[in-house]
């Protein structure tokens, strides 16, 4: 794998300002990556542990920032939170010192000073039995931002109908939460902000990632031409997979959004894996890597709430996290954005609400993203010898308790248990 400090010398890759960023995994998983490290510290009973427990939380502190709105939470006590938790993730277009050469006009032009929020991803955590859902919104999306209080203290005012992705620009994190809060009626007491170097950070920390790629990607915005195939991508290799528009699908916003799950289900897969999971010195680096590149909400910064955090989610099953794209329509009054679906929207907070297992029953991507990866070929079982059938006295096996919720059809997504692959195309605008 080429490194970062390679591929600068070279300067020959840039990554167009309008990709999108993901993760999860770092970017929908991040979250969960940082509470499993901070249990595993904070239960070992030796001090080089606990001062790197110590160390950690209280670099993780810095700069944190207060959710506007946000309801009070209780506190921190031993074991799993209780109830439901909402986490929400931005991930914006900083031109950062050490990585704009790798980004071209973007952190050269007039407008390099700004930062947009172009990944907003929606983590909810339900009450037992626990399941996660993750909610990708476009970044196109035509939505109201409500009144934001600034760093600075002063106040913006709400606005009927702008992008999703300016949210940041007006207020900062704790505006794009409250802005995603309204919407989606949730409480989101969790957030946090990752900018493209700690996308390139991260993927390095966790050893790569493998993705799918059922068809070739040529993409020149981002600089990919990657034959079809599995490839393991990590650094920038990750960021250019996840901001590229022009190389899946029909080249369109939300078709990228799709392509952005195909890395997160994978992450999901790794960061669960005993490769991850069982290898301190992984989780640990995760952790300080995650500590460097990750701008919390104060909620966030309490390690026993941390690691409530992790025990909460530590044994969900993979078919029980499921990734889903916000359902939107055309705006009439601007090809290039899109508006909220709220009909189509309201059956999945419902959903949630009720704490239902959901169950997709659209393709598994928008606009022709992402492809489902073709199942093993089944082996033909020996014959064995008949059953015998149960003897009236046996109790039959009880049917399940609960009957899952079909979401409608125009709320695409797939869950992590399911082996999805990018659907590239090689126009990529040339």
């Amino acid at each position: 794998m080429t490194s970062t400090h390679q591929h600068a010398r070279r300067g020959r890759r840039t990554v167009a300002r309008h990709g999108e960023l993901s993760s999860p995994g770092p970017v929908a998983f991040v979250l969960k990556v940082v509470a499993v490290v901070v249990a595993v510290v904070l239960a070992s009973g030796a001090g080089v542990a606990a001062y790197a427990a110590y160390d950690l939380t209280a670099s993780f502190a810095e700069g944190a920032v207060d959710l506007e709105g946000q309801e009070a939470l209780p506190p921190p006590t031993m074991g799993a939170i209780e109830g439901e938790a909402n986490f929400f993730l931005a991930g914006t277009d900083a031109c950062e010192p050490e990585y704009e050469h790798l980004f071209g006009k973007r952190c050269t032009g007039p407008d390099a000073g700004g930062e947009l929020n172009d990944v907003n991803l929606l983590v909810h955590i339900s009450d037992n039995p626990r399941r996660v859902t993750a909610i990708s919104f476009p970044r196109d999306l035509m939505v109201p931002i409500p009144e934001c209080t600034r760093e600075d203290g002063s106040t913006t005012s709400a606005m009927s109908e702008q992008p999703l992705n300016s949210a940041y620009s007006v207020g900062g994190l704790s505006c794009v939460a409250s802005t995603v809060s309204q919407l989606s009626g949730l409480n989101i007491q969790y957030a946090a902000k990752i900018t493209w170097g700690g996308v390139i950070e991260l993927t390095e920390a966790v050893g790569g990632v493998e993705v799918c790629l059922a068809a070739g990607i040529r993409d020149r915005e981002t600089g990919i031409d990657w034959p079809a195939g599995t490839r393991e991508i990590a650094g920038v290799e990750a960021l250019q997979f996840l901001r590229t528009r022009y190389g899946v699908g029909d080249g369109s916003d939300l078709g990228r959004v799709s392509n952005q799950q195909v890395y997160m289900s994978s992450l999901a897969r790794k960061v669960m894996s005993e490769e991850v999971l069982t290898n301190v010195g992984t989780l640990y680096k995760l952790a300080t890597t995650a500590v460097d590149n990750i701008t919390p909400s104060q909620s966030l910064t309490n390690p026993v709430r941390l690691a409530q955090l992790a025990l909460a989610v530590k044994d969900v099953p993979l078919d029980e996290i499921v990734f889903v794209q916000y359902p939107s329509l055309p705006d009439p009054n601007d090809s290039n954005k899109v508006v909220p679906n709220e009909e189509a929207a309201q059956q999945l907070w419902d959903a949630l609400a009720a704490n239902q297992p959901i169950q997709l029953t659209g393709d598994v991507a928008a606009n022709d993203g992402v492809v489902l990866a073709d199942p093993p070929a089944a082996e033909t079982p020996a014959e064995t010898p008949a059953t015998p059938a149960p003897e009236a006295s046996e109790p039959a096996t009880p049917a399940p308790t609960e009957t899952a919720v079909e979401l409608p059809s125009t709320i695409t997504g797939s869950n992590a248990s399911q082996t999805t692959c990018s659907n590239g195309n090689l126009r990529g605008r040339g």
